[in-house]
């Protein structure tokens, strides 16, 4: 047995159900899309940001839209390792590009539900883990994993690269923390968390140093190879639009977004009580707000690992308080799996044949709330 099989024979039984989740999903949207006249695979790779994706890997960088109120909407905006890899599909393959990108991500999230049930087994055990990715598999918004968005390949590199900062794999850590950066902006989560352990262990390393010499050299240069994808494209997104190092912040500011502490948010939620029927509305979302607070302070109080906190905290943090796309806050969540091991802890602690209903339950509402959302006018 190689060093490969027997980690993938101990997921086996994860990774089969979360296919299984997310093929219920599919066939529900089909379904219900079919039911609405509308086309399920159009759905999954030529809405918003998968559309945004497939021109960067068709036409390169440089395409923008000038809307009537004046913003402009930038390619630049999107990180390239998505497009670079959907370039890749259709280079040795029948695939467009948008099917490359849906196959990118079908491929990723399974690797995302590995790499899930990687670092939940090495933190609460196996049982724990198995519940883990069902949980990440059933979100609400689960559909996007099965999309030609980039939330499934950036948690794949998230995942692997925690579980390998946690089991002292420094190179391989910086490796995928610099792809991740290459994906998406909150990419710097993942270089926080992997700076964190790393300091951690040249801590704990000190009063031993000539006998861990060539381990602190490994981790020094990831530490060194984690920021560089973010880096490295945030500095050439300056150096083409002529504005310096800040650059990239005037080309999502023509998206209006950014950074404001939440304060757009909370404006956005507080409008939805000027009348009754969107009240409920602020009530969710206030509800849903506490929730997440709420896991993360039992991660806390359950002894989750700091570099896992570091990490839900940053992808938390840059999610609730972007200050525009309030509707898709949910799927910016997407990438906060640790968020899910304090519920995951409580499933594990049910029966099995009890565990069996709630997960079949929120199964089938996931699947029947994704086909919705999906058909929904909003970007999800």
């Amino acid at each position: 047995m190689t060093d490969l099989e027997a980690p993938l024979r101990r997921a086996a039984p994860a990774l089969l159900g979360y296919a299984a989740v997310r093929a219920l999903g599919l066939v529900v949207l089909a379904v219900w899309s079919a039911a609405r006249g509308k086309s399920a695979h159009t759905l999954l790779t030529a809405r918003w940001d998968a559309l945004w994706y497939t021109r960067v890997a068709d036409l390169g960088y440089g395409y923008e839209v000038r809307l009537p109120n004046g913003d402009v909407h930038s390619n630049l905006a999107f990180f390239p390792l998505l497009p670079w890899l959907e370039r890749f599909m259709h280079a040795v393959s029948p695939l467009s590009y948008a099917d490359g990108g849906l196959a990118v991500s079908l491929l990723a999230s399974l690797a995302a539900a590995w790499g899930i049930f990687a670092v939940a087994e090495h933190v609460y055990g196996r049982r724990a883990a198995l519940c883990a990715v069902l949980l990440w598999a059933m979100l609400p918004v689960g559909i996007v994993q099965s999309m030609a968005y980039s939330e499934s390949l950036f948690t794949a590199l998230a995942a692997w690269s925690l579980y390998a900062a946690s089991t002292g794999r420094w190179l391989t850590a910086g490796t995928l923390a610099l792809l991740a950066g290459l994906t998406r902006p909150v990419g710097l989560a993942v270089v926080a968390a992997v700076w964190v352990a790393g300091i951690a262990s040249f801590v704990q390393d000190r009063s031993t140093a000539p006998a861990h010499g060539a381990r602190n050299w490994r981790c020094a240069l990831g530490l060194v190879l984690a920021p560089l994808g973010a880096a490295g494209y945030v500095l050439w997104v300056g150096h083409r639009t002529g504005k310096g190092p800040l650059g990239y912040l005037d080309v999502q500011a023509g998206w209006r977004n950014g950074f404001d502490g939440g304060a757009a948010f909370a404006r956005f939620v507080g409008e939805k009580f000027t009348s009754f029927p969107s009240a409920l509305a602020g009530v969710g979302l206030i509800v849903g707000v506490g929730l997440v607070v709420w896991l993360y302070v039992v991660g806390i109080r359950q002894g989750q690992p700091l570099p896992l906190l570091v990490y839900t905290g940053v992808v938390t943090a840059l999610a609730l308080c972007a200050s525009s796309y309030f509707g898709s806050k949910p799927r910016l969540l997407i990438p906060a799996f640790p968020l899910l091991f304090p519920l995951a802890l409580a499933l594990a602690r049910l029966r099995i044949s009890r565990s069996a209903w709630v997960v079949g339950g929120v199964a089938v509402a996931s699947a029947v709330y994704g086909a919705f959302w999906l058909n929904g006018t909003g970007p999800p």
